[in-house]
């Protein structure tokens, strides 16, 4: 590994080789930034050279080809004494056509031997670029359809969103609607418990009997329904005594007693009652 000195004195020879004349624009010289210019130059160098390396070739190459044609025009000169000056302008297109196709073909020279091969590959790769471009058509083809079938659905779901949205929107205000209603039944209902309570503690101060109270005649209506349902049962059973006949004037006494309690506890009821809103 080189020294920092040492790739110090590169980054500075590599900034003045590309900046020139020109000043070189400040920067903060700390190992950071001299690690990454000394990568930057070391890459530079190498595309430089390689770029070196190729345009050499390219030269090369060039000088051999001028080579080649100035030996091939001799050869030609000597053999038929033919020259490309001496050509109609008619010969010389169709030469230069010649040419054009030889280097669009990228055959290697211009006989028939270089043109069948390149003309066979071309017809191949046209072949399959038709294949290529049928079987695009028939791709785009079916992502018309799809598109179509989506564009349908995306319509369909918009509509329900809408219908959904107007669905929600109406489900709100009833929602809205039963909540205040809620709300004023609530309030009616504190109202009401507080007229309820003072009404009693009016009648409470008058010296009612507290057994007339609002609770105590709920409690007393519970009480008087539970009995009901459990008369129903001695009903039922008595009406299988009356069907008997041994003693039915014992039968008869208890129905009676038995009529005359209930109908002492609803005439009660009924008197607390009507006590209760006058």
């Amino acid at each position: 590994m080189e020294p920092p000195e040492e790739r110090e004195t590169k980054v500075a020879a590599w900034l003045k080789k590309i900046f020139g004349d020109h000043p070189i624009p400040q920067y903060e010289v700390n190992p950071r930034t001299t690690e990454i210019l000394y990568h930057l130059s070391e890459r530079n160098r190498v595309r430089d050279r390689d770029v070196y390396l190729v345009t050499e070739d390219l030269k090369q190459k060039a000088s051999e080809y001028e080579s080649e044609a100035k030996y091939l025009q001799d050869l030609l000169m000597e053999s038929v004494n033919f020259s490309p000056a001496n050509l109609s302008s008619t010969s010389s297109r169709y030469l230069n056509a010649l040419v054009d196709s030889a280097v669009a073909l990228e055959t290697k020279d211009t006989s028939l031997a270089s043109f069948i091969p390149a003309v066979n590959d071309l017809t191949s790769d046209l072949f399959r670029t038709k294949s290529k471009s049928e079987e695009i058509k028939i791709e785009l083809e079916k992502l018309e359809k799809n598109l179509t079938a989506t564009l349908v659905l995306e319509k369909c779901l918009q509509e329900d969103l809408k219908k959904a949205e107007l669905h929600l929107s109406t489900e709100r205000a009833k929602v809205d609607n039963r909540r205040q209603n809620m709300d004023f039944l609530k309030a009616k209902s504190e109202e009401f418990r507080f007229r309820i309570k003072a009404a009693e503690e009016k009648l409470s101060a008058r010296g009612m009997d507290a057994s007339l109270s609002h609770q105590s005649l709920v409690a007393l209506s519970e009480k008087l329904a539970k009995l009901k349902q459990e008369t129903i049962p001695l009903k039922k059973k008595l009406e299988s005594y009356l069907d008997l006949m041994p003693n039915p004037s014992l039968a008869q006494v208890k129905i009676e007693e038995a009529k005359r309690e209930l109908d002492s506890i609803e005439a009660e009821l009924t008197r607390r009652v009507d006590m209760m809103e006058l």
